[in-house]
């Protein structure tokens, strides 16, 4: 099934947006802080409160992230030039299980 118009405007907008959070290091900044919560010193008094406002800085960070670009697990097959996939045969193959006797 061809792409429709709609669907194009969608992936320029979220590869722009893609682009626009890799420049702003959100990621990185993610990571960054995550290495500062690793190396809070459990015996100082300001490592809870640290602890927390990175944390909290780092999930705010990622939900913005999530909010605009969508989780890509999936991924959709298509054929040459973004068409339709064509299935030229498929191919039947006995298989026969191993006896596991010894």
């Amino acid at each position: 099934m061809a792409r429709t118009r709609a669907q194009e405007n969608r992936a320029i907008r979220q590869d722009a947006l893609r682009e626009q959070l890799a420049n702003k290091g959100l990621m990185q900044h993610v990571l960054e802080l995550s290495n500062k919560i690793n190396e809070l010193d459990p015996s100082d008094d300001t490592s809870e409160f640290n602890m927390r406002k990175y944390k909290t800085t780092a999930e705010l960070q990622l939900k913005l992230v999530a909010k605009y670009l969508p989780d890509l697990r999936s991924t959709e097959l298509t054929g040459e030039g973004g068409g339709d996939l064509e299935i030229t045969g498929i191919a039947l193959e006995r298989v026969t299980a191993k006896s596991t006797d010894s």
